[in-house]
């Protein structure tokens, strides 16, 4: 089968997407508008920020964990990339809906992010009203961490992620239309260099937006955690996807048991990788035992939250560990769908117990703790429904990309 011999409208995706896409918008617009009421209580209103930098993280990961995939792909080749190629630039496209989410995270929610918590373990001052006493926290709030400084570094984080994104969507689209191109060398070029600053630029992202909760803590493996999880919760969505789409023309036609379980190796790759950068910072701090390091892990394994830090052993490494190195497990896209879809819910897991312990001494069954699952799902909503627009903008595969054709001939002589 040759994409010269083929219409792209075959290509196009099925109308099922349409249907998603209005019952994520509903759901967005629903749930956000819930969300914007809480917003407006005062009882309610510093947790709403609370949840809005959970929700915001979550989706901001999976958008540039598929950035991260797609460069992979460019960089490695391989047929594992080209029948997600398409889905994982749909979901880099929604960088900028990501860009105008941050604004009211950062322009309304920094005093309720970082403040301080002075009722929490190991009680600290936020850098944005820092303890006069505190010579360093002081300095650091003139230099570093300052409101400019967040807003700048922001801007820039987003032109870079933005900007890549672009360039990597443009050189696709040349190849929906004749001649059969092979922009593959163009392709790398922009992808070598761009894994590495993403790699530097969400590092630094995380540190303003989520470690500087607490301004004297740190972690240099911090910023790799949330690089794999990105990656994993980005891979993740890309399985659920193509499960969706495998019912229909042409996915049930491009999408055979071999790039399922070559998607399922890679989730395996990136769960044993988490595993081993969570277990890696544990180790360093607890070795070292310095009262400044330890006060992460002091408030997350005691008052309760070591129940959610023993549910990510089991559920966000373990349990999907064992799953996944079963080869009939990893090649079967009804079971893998469940398990992606399980190992999104333990990122945010993951992301809850990561942020909301600085925030509150113990874990109790508070009804405000309703706004970490009514603020991410809001986002969530909006988020797939650019996805899908995205995703139904153009052919599910570059048809005029010679190493598509090469696929195309590939799947044809595997179906005939």
């Amino acid at each position: 089968m040759s994409a010269a011999r083929t219409d792209a409208r075959e290509f196009m995706a099925p109308e099922v997407a349409h249907t998603i896409l209005q019952r994520s918008l509903g759901v967005g617009l629903l749930f956000g508008a819930a969300s914007l009421v809480l917003a407006l209580l005062p009882s309610t209103r510093e947790q709403f920020f609370h949840s809005y930098l959970l929700g915001f993280m979550l989706w901001l990961g999976i958008s540039l964990g598929s950035m991260a995939f797609l460069m992979i792909q460019h960089l490695t080749g391989g047929k594992w990339g080209m029948v997600i190629r398409r889905p994982l630039e749909a979901a880099m496209n929604t960088l900028p809906l990501m860009a105008a989410l941050f604004i009211p995270l950062a322009a309304a929610g920094m005093p309720y992010l970082y403040s301080g918590n002075h009722e929490a373990v190991g009680g600290w001052a936020g850098w944005l009203h820092p303890d006069p006493a505190d010579k360093h926290l002081v300095e650091m709030s003139h230099s570093y961490l300052t409101v400019g400084g967040y807003w700048g570094r922001a801007a820039i984080y987003f032109a870079i992620w933005i900007g890549m994104a672009y360039v990597l969507s443009r050189w696709s689209a040349e190849q929906d239309n004749p001649p059969v191109q092979n922009l593959a060398p163009r392709f790398r070029t922009i992808s070598a260099p761009g894994i590495i600053i993403y790699a530097f630029t969400i590092s630094f992202a995380v540190i303003d937006w989520v470690m500087s909760i607490d301004p004297h803590w740190y972690s240099t493996i911090y910023g790799f955690i949330f690089i794999v999880g990105e990656c994993l919760s980005g891979m993740c969505l890309m399985v659920i996807v193509e499960r969706i789409l495998m019912e229909y023309p042409p996915m049930s036609f491009l999408v055979k048991p071999k790039e399922v379980h070559d998607h399922g190796k890679l989730m395996l790759t990136f769960i044993l990788l988490w595993a081993y950068f969570s277990f890696s910072q544990l180790l360093i701090i607890w070795a070292g035992n310095l009262p400044m390091e330890i006060r992460f892990f002091a408030r997350r394994l005691y008052s309760g939250w070591q129940i959610i830090g023993l549910g990510l052993v089991i559920f966000h490494f373990a349990i999907p560990f064992l799953f996944l190195l079963s080869r009939p497990f990893k090649r079967d896209a009804r079971s893998l769908v469940k398990l992606a879809a399980f190992l999104i819910f333990m990122r945010y897991i993951d992301l809850f117990w990561y942020i909301e312990p600085s925030f509150h001494k113990t874990l109790t069954f508070d009804w405000q703790y309703l706004l970490d699952l009514i603020v991410p799902i809001a986002i969530g909503g909006l988020w797939m429904a650019m996805f899908f627009r995205n995703l139904r903008s153009r052919p599910l595969l570059p048809l005029y990309d010679m190493h598509a054709q090469e696929f195309l001939e590939y799947v044809g002589a595997a179906h005939d």
